[in-house]
């Protein structure tokens, strides 16, 4: 093992720093992505080792980049594209659902679209109008997308290769107020014997409650365990790190020992993931239940200023609120 403490962020440019060098068909395109090493400096330095031609700067045009990938994607080439906040990629929205999700099954097979569309998401950094959004649900609810989120530094070095690998169309949404979290990276651990790209993992056993999160929602839950903990309870909390295709079967199993539910999203409410989650955990759990499948996410509304950010985003009081109603029913 080659272990390393890294930030998730130097994970991420550690692992497309790893995909550069494993294939010469991989380059990076976005706005600031070169020079500057792009707004949260993941790309940084990799402009320097590997050149312009493959770490590109692009005009701010979101349609634009997403449309020059799909013409390299179609002729071989494995592009990575950063959109620099999550609330900048509806202007490549429609190429995005028109042509990146849809190419693959419009030729019947013949052409694929090997791209990554890397969209930093979710609020908790004091940003402006538009830079903390969290758009999950429209890119999940899109056939031909696949929809992934790491949330600590190992998943994240693994997962951004295992995406770049991959020959499917990858929405590869980052945590952002994660990016500066440390913890340990194996840098040479095998992709193929780490966890496969579309599947959830525990993060954390109980025997209590299960808690399911994703992306910057999962420390929340492990905070909400810890404390949660000192009066008792055991909470599994369960990291889904594929939200399209949705992997349930270790939050089936877990609900099946537990008998309680919440998910935990920062997303608004109104048909977010924790919506279509809950109702599949219902379905298949509905004789193991000893309680409804709770909800707790961001609110209905559009994301509020930052000054009043904390009283928006889903926190460790919360959580432990919705556990104690499972356990009043």
């Amino acid at each position: 093992m080659a272990t390393e403490t890294l930030t998730l962020g130097k994970a991420l440019n550690t692992g497309l720093r790893r995909a550069l060098e494993n294939d010469p068909k991989v380059v990076i395109m976005g706005e600031d992505v070169g020079k500057l090493g792009g707004v949260f400096r993941i790309t940084d330095g990799l402009q320097k080792d590997f050149g312009d031609q493959r770490v590109i700067d692009t005009p701010l045009a979101e349609s634009g980049i997403i449309g020059t990938a799909v013409g390299l994607a179609i002729r071989g080439y494995r592009p990575v594209c950063e959109i620099q906040f999550d609330g900048f990629v509806y202007p490549a929205y429609d190429q995005i659902v028109s042509q990146v999700a849809k190419m693959h099954y419009r030729s019947q097979g013949k052409v694929r679209i090997p791209m990554v569309i890397r969209i930093p998401y979710g609020g908790g950094i004091g940003a402006v109008e538009h830079h903390s959004e969290s758009p999950e649900a429209y890119f999940a609810h899109t056939a031909g997308l696949k929809v992934v989120t790491c949330a600590n530094p190992q998943d994240a070095y693994v997962m951004i290769q295992q995406a770049i690998a991959s020959d499917d169309p990858i929405v590869f949404l980052e945590p952002k107020r994660r990016y500066w979290e440390k913890g340990p990276v194996d840098t040479e651990a095998p992709l193929a014997e780490a966890y496969p790209l579309h599947s959830a993992r525990v993060a954390r056993a109980g025997t209590d409650a299960t808690v399911l999160a994703y992306g910057p929602m999962v420390r929340t839950a492990l905070d909400a365990a810890t404390a949660a903990a000192e009066d008792g309870r055991e909470l599994e909390v369960v990291d889904l790190r594929t939200l399209s295709p949705l992997d349930l079967t270790a939050a089936y199993e877990s609900v099946k020992r537990t008998g309680r539910c919440v998910v935990v999203h920062e997303a608004p409410g109104n048909l977010g993931l924790g919506s279509e989650i809950a109702a599949r955990i219902t379905e298949e759990c509905f004789y193991s239940l000893e309680s409804p499948v709770l909800r707790v996410t961001g609110f209905d509304t559009p994301y509020p200023a930052s000054r009043v950010e904390e009283e928006y985003l889903p926190d460790l009081d919360r959580v432990l609120d919705a556990v104690d109603r499972t356990f009043g029913w």
